[in-house]
């Protein structure tokens, strides 16, 4: 599955326009990027944990003369730990069931300034 079918999946899923979907994944995305840059691990219970994990140096063969070593410097990389539901979504190779709260209407409430008439509370 790609990012585009992702999407049409979500948004047939939710009910969801496929705009608010592709918003919200971009936002998503863009969010758990910078957490990890921060040093953050990110986690989705039952899913899984995204992190950053910190690789040692070490040696290597080059692929182009296996006779030659190579070093590899030490870098920080992504990582991520699959959850519990998703690993047993994956051993079963049945879907978890979804829940989607239905759409709540937003009601704006207007501030108005309420004077108390009459006497102070002291």
């Amino acid at each position: 599955m790609n990012k585009s079918e992702l999407i049409d999946a979500v948004s047939r899923a939710t009910g969801l326009s496929k705009a608010d979907v592709d918003r919200a994944l971009k936002g998503t995305i863009y969010n758990i990027s910078a957490a990890l840059a921060r040093g953050e691990k990110v986690t989705f219970v039952g899913f899984g944990t995204f992190e950053r994990r910190q690789r040692k140096a070490r040696m290597g063969v080059n692929p182009q003369r296996p006779t030659e070593k190579i070093k590899i410097p030490a870098k920080k990389a992504p990582a991520f730990s699959a959850g519990s539901e998703l690993k047993a979504a994956v051993a079963s190779g049945r879907c978890p069931k979804l829940t989607v709260e239905a759409k709540k209407p937003t009601i704006s409430k207007s501030k108005t300034n309420s004077k108390k008439s009459g006497k102070r509370s002291r």
